[in-house]
């Protein structure tokens, strides 16, 4: 079935926004440690500015999006962040750069990153039939997918060959051109919405998936998943270079297969949901993860750089497919005026569990050793596995009818 003309604007301009994201993420800590000397303290720094809006902006975006045209608000939001990159090669230029400069562009930038995520799945509703939910949200996650994988390569060659100037002035344009896709988007006008207290609006949001029989199990799977993730990214680098015996070229090998999984997994998603329930199509990124992870536990018993390539390619795999099921199962089941306060209550959390994810792997690595660090994270994995398997989703046939 061909997508209707409207989704193929917001898929083009997703296509744009995830690359300008990506290059722009990649170029960042490189230039910050080329250009201004920045250790790990400096980068730590960046990567927190990095990744700080989408704890604190994730609700506020989504009451926004609630609440306004969302086209309109992904344009501004692209807006802003095509001119905080911009502004970065003028710094340069002007030898004005600084570590804290670079960091409050970094949330700038981030900013565009949290609407647009709270605001599209919120929108394709409008976009395209029910029964094409799925396949749509294939081809957001597969631009997302390809822009992951393409984008770092393509800023490490620019920043080598260009400078960094090169870099973010292409990660602009390509925001720019996010934002001028997304201001022909037709959206349909919505009532407007009645005023209310902001506290009543995220109550009324946090209720519906708190209550909800399918939606609950969906973030407690996702807060377990970037708990334990995150658990390993804090103990895999160290446990690479030191077990392992892993160059900084293999680890970033390693590490690469992470984007060809995403990828593979957008590319078998359709294939996969023609021929299984779609309860078991969500069930099978968990599931996946699973595997990824014994592959994973296995590299600290046998110190082959294969297993955790396996692993990585399939923590790569499994999360598209989840993304892809149950970003369908919440667009179905959810109320249109509430879409984008539950996508906003989605990530909030599972931005919530990183940093803690992150503290909990480094804090068992150094008091216990790598070794269980890595083997914590697998249990981690297993566990969100259990949390999928034990209630109701699994079991759909199909999409199930929206709440009343």
């Amino acid at each position: 079935m061909t997508l209707p003309p409207g989704f193929r604007r917001l898929a083009w301009s997703n296509l744009s926004a995830q690359a300008a994201e990506q290059v722009s993420l990649a170029a960042a800590p490189l230039l910050a440690v080329l250009l201004l000397g920045a250790g790990a303290a400096g980068t730590g720094l960046l990567s927190a500015a990095q990744t700080l809006p989408f704890l604190l902006l994730s609700l506020p975006a989504g009451l926004l999006a609630d609440r306004m045209q969302r086209r309109r608000l992904m344009v501004i939001a692209e807006l802003v962040r095509a001119a905080a990159l911009a502004l970065l090669p003028v710094l340069i230029f002007a030898d004005m750069l600084s570590l804290p400069l670079l960091a409050l562009i970094g949330a700038a930038t981030a900013t565009g990153t949290v609407v647009f995520s709270v605001a599209a799945p919120a929108l394709v509703p409008a976009l395209v039939p029910r029964a094409q939910l799925t396949i749509a949200n294939t081809h957001l996650e597969l631009a997302r997918s390809l822009a992951f994988a393409a984008g770092p390569p393509l800023a490490g060659t620019l920043v080598a060959f260009a400078g960094g100037s090169a870099a973010f002035i292409l990660a602009a344009a390509l925001s720019a051109a996010a934002a001028l896709l997304l201001a022909r988007l037709p959206e349909s006008p919505r009532a407007p919405a009645p005023p209310r207290r902001i506290r009543a609006e995220l109550a009324e949001g946090w209720r519906f998936v708190a209550r909800h029989d399918l939606l609950r199990p969906i973030m407690a799977t996702a807060v377990g998943w970037n708990l334990s993730w995150f658990v390993l990214q804090a103990a895999f680098v160290p446990f690479a270079v030191t077990r392992l015996g892993l160059s900084a070229t293999g680890i970033g090998l390693i590490m690469g297969a992470y984007g060809v999984g995403m990828v593979a997994g957008a590319a078998l998603a359709p294939w996969l949901g023609a021929r299984v329930r779609f309860g078991t199509l969500i069930a099978s990124g968990p599931a996946a993860s699973v595997a990824a992870a014994a592959a994973m536990a296995a590299s600290t018993a046998l110190p082959f750089a294969i297993l955790p390539m396996l692993g990585f390619f399939l923590f790569g795999v499994g999360p598209i497919l989840w993304t892809i099921g149950q970003t369908t199962l919440r667009q179905a089941v959810t109320p249109p005026h509430m879409l984008g306060r539950v996508s906003a209550l989605v990530m909030m959390a599972t931005a919530g569990a990183r940093p803690i994810g992150a503290a909990l792997g480094g804090l068992v690595g150094e008091m216990i050793g790598l070794e269980a660090a890595i083997l914590l994270a697998a249990a981690g994995f297993v566990a969100q596995w259990l949390v999928i398997v034990a209630s109701p989703v699994p079991r759909l046939h199909a999409l199930p009818e929206p709440a009343g």
